[in-house]
């Protein structure tokens, strides 16, 4: 053995524990499809016909705006031709999948009731969700948000959890895509408790071991900036052993926390880009996933104003997409069709670009850059993320790149879609 391989073996001794820690806390990519949004619905609102309910009314809504290709193009500023190629799409994703992500709300969405209607109104929404489930009418990612774990309200939120997945699991239908919302998180130790908690749940109600996940709303500056000077949602992130699923950054409460006025309120406030900055370098190389906010502005009343809230609408979710953010929150069944044009059109103007320089990538060949894998692993992930919404067709993939969805899932870094 040379003298370098003993290096090489001290080395190994050293950083063993180093090479451990990286590969617990940083896994990667989970291999799963992020949705490109949540749609809130109060926890009384919600029955077995609201994800029908809102394709049919956003429906309504773009045939009374968006009646055409030229007439949708002319009210969301978009060039014709894109228009052209995201309009029936769009239409045939409201008839398909209006909502990707359901939450239903027990939270600023439902307020603060007796326990008594709050318990009812859980018991009606869990057997509800349950029913869509059986019927495989449900949105592929559904759950609930609870109250958050701050002392007045703790108590009321567990009893919601609790109740809400004893029904699930008593019928059976707790989904891969199940997933718990904590807001106004403000410790470490509130993450833990939420652990504890879910720990707990499962061995009361029969649940598998460690399959209840969770998402972190980033709505307080605690999560943020702690008393130590650290970023706690890096904390909170490991804190969650593999169970916290998403960073959703609440627009409103945060930037209130901040004194910013009511109306400079908003996703593109420098506040709020401070906030997911941060959000996005704690949750990079974990596998989990961070969500935009939304906005307040409603599509609703008189043409004038429907269309300036979509436009406003599209610009703000092609913006989260620009900066890397893939997921926002929708509030109302008029923003799934701005929604869905934002998004569509965001990958159906990347597509061609992307696909030419994979095609190099993969078969060589002159694209005008020299991409290392890194690069060609974001422009498959690019791909993949418009073909899982439906902005691309698998068709199209195979005819622009030259490789099937398993070979595109390879290169993302991904396992092969579903």
């Amino acid at each position: 053995m040379s003298a370098f391989d003993d290096l090489a073996d001290d080395l190994d001794q050293r950083l063993a524990a180093a090479d451990a820690e990286l590969l617990a806390c940083f896994p990667g990519d989970r291999g799963t499809r992020q949705p490109v949004h949540t749609v809130y619905v109060p926890g009384d609102r919600f029955d077995a016909g609201t994800v029908t309910q809102w394709g049919e009314e956003a429906k309504t809504v773009l045939a009374q705006h968006g009646r055409s290709v030229m007439e949708l193009a002319e009210a969301l500023e978009l060039r014709p031709s894109l228009a052209v190629e995201v309009y029936d799409r769009v239409r045939a994703k409201l008839d398909r999948e209006p909502i990707e992500d359901l939450r239903i709300d027990f939270e600023d969405g439902y307020g603060n009731r007796p326990d008594e209607q709050e318990d009812a109104a859980v018991i009606a929404a869990a057997r509800a969700l349950a029913v869509t489930v059986k019927a495989g009418t449900a949105s592929p990612y559904h759950g609930l948000r609870i109250k958050s774990f701050e002392a007045p309200t703790r108590r009321r939120g567990l009893r919601t959890l609790d109740l809400f997945v004893g029904e699930l699991a008593g019928a059976d239908a707790i989904t891969d895509g199940f997933v718990i919302t904590l807001p106004k998180v403000t410790s470490v130790d509130q993450v833990s408790a939420m652990v504890a908690a879910l720990d707990a749940i499962e061995s009361a109600h029969g649940v598998p071991a460690g399959s209840l996940r969770f998402e972190i709303q980033v709505e307080t500056p605690q999560a943020i900036l702690g008393p130590d000077g650290s970023a706690l949602v890096a904390k909170m992130i490991h804190a969650g052993v593999g169970r916290v699923t998403g960073l959703h950054y609440g627009t409103y409460d945060y930037s209130a926390s901040l004194g910013v006025a009511a109306a400079y309120q908003s996703m593109e406030h420098p506040v709020a880009d401070h906030a997911k900055d941060v959000m996005q370098v704690a949750a990079a190389g974990t596998g989990v996933f961070v969500s935009d906010g939304s906005t307040n502005q409603l599509p609703v009343g008189d043409r004038d104003a429907v269309r300036a809230a979509w436009r406003l609408h599209v610009r703000l979710v092609r913006r989260s997409l620009t900066r890397g953010i893939y997921q926002g929150w929708d509030l109302h069944p008029a923003q799934l069709p701005s929604r869905f044009v934002a998004t569509y059109a965001f990958y159906r103007e990347g597509l061609v670009a992307a696909s030419d320089r994979l095609r190099a990538y993969v078969h060589g060949g002159d694209s005008g850059y020299l991409d290392e894998p890194a690069t060609a692993a974001a422009l498959a992930a690019f791909v993949l993320r418009g073909l899982e919404c439906g902005a691309v067709g698998a068709t199209e993939i195979d005819k622009l790149i030259g490789v099937d969805l398993e070979g595109l899932a390879r290169l993302a870094r991904r396992s092969v879609p579903a």
